[in-house]
């Protein structure tokens, strides 16, 4: 889906066009029942694996209230009675477990949200999340390389849009993303 077609507020952050193409390749969403959205911002994560895949029962945490409201009124906009809004910090305790987990934001609860994210994750389940701070990046990755994941990947997405100037065009660059796939180890026994 094009960005320009969210409602979008003041100062909330958004995964962008093409980190989250990225994003829901990497989720593996097509044989997932519950995937879990963590700072979820405007819902464009959400959105957009709901509308792909509508059977798909959706838990987006979100804490900051302008958010929030974006998260509903997008829901409303788009049709997407799949998505349950939690007005949270995550955290936090879920009666669920899912398939796929996205980070989008953390709130400074990074280590813990790892953590707990592998914890609610079935066997096999994906992990991905998506940061603009080189430190958070860092600290993911680290901590992923000591816990009981396979597949763990990286990549750094950098997206420029072309962009009238005056009587010419140049192409005005996106903050680069860094983004970190990974699958919780299935167990044996």
């Amino acid at each position: 889906m094009k960005d320009d077609l969210f409602l979008r507020g003041h100062k909330v952050p958004m995964t962008k066009e093409e980190v989250r193409l990225a994003a829901l390749e990497r989720l593996n969403l097509p044989t997932a029942k519950r995937l879990i959205d963590v700072g979820a911002g405007t819902g464009s994560v959400s959105l957009e694996a709901a509308l792909r895949y509508p059977d798909l029962q959706i838990t987006a945490i979100e804490r900051n209230p302008v958010a929030l409201a974006l998260i509903a009124d997008n829901c409303r906009h788009f049709g997407c009675p799949n998505i349950a809004i939690v007005d949270a910090d995550a955290p936090l305790p879920l009666d669920v477990r899912a398939d796929a987990i996205f980070i989008g934001g953390s709130g400074g609860n990074l280590a813990d949200i790892i953590d707990w994210s592998l914890g609610l994750l079935n066997d096999g389940g994906s992990l991905v999340m998506n940061f603009i701070l080189l430190e958070n990046y860092q600290q993911a990755f680290s901590q992923l390389q000591n816990r009981a994941v396979t597949e763990l990947e990286s990549s750094l997405i950098q997206v420029s849009r072309l962009t009238a100037l005056g009587s010419g065009h140049y192409f005005k660059p996106n903050n680069p993303t860094y983004l970190i796939s990974c699958r919780k180890e299935q167990t044996h026994g």
